[in-house]
């Protein structure tokens, strides 16, 4: 066997378009292709923005990559004040009076 033979045994299959069948050395790579060739859209992480073909990928790195920004939204003290039920109900009232 080939040295290039060998190197499409050990092919990393998650950098393959499943679409087309064409490999990618690399995420941002395939991530390119998929945008540019088959127009489909690509989700970014809100916290580090990196790229995602699927929902469930973004989903699984958020959860992975950023496990302490994701413990610390789930803390119901750490949103600010202005993003509380109440006080935005508060905030829509006070924009309206009585008045007619």
């Amino acid at each position: 066997m080939s040295v290039n033979e060998n190197m499409k045994f050990f092919h990393n299959k998650k950098n393959d378009c499943i679409q087309c069948n064409a490999k990618f050395n690399n995420h941002d790579d395939l991530v390119k292709h998929v945008r540019h060739e088959h127009k489909k859209t690509i989700v970014a992480c809100q916290y580090c923005k990196k790229e995602f073909i699927h929902e469930k990928d973004r989903l699984h790195h958020s959860r992975e990559e950023h496990k302490h920004m994701l413990s610390e939204r789930s803390q119901k003290n750490s949103h600010p004040e202005e993003y509380k039920t109440q006080s935005r109900v508060d905030a829509f009232r006070s924009r309206f009076s009585d008045k007619l």
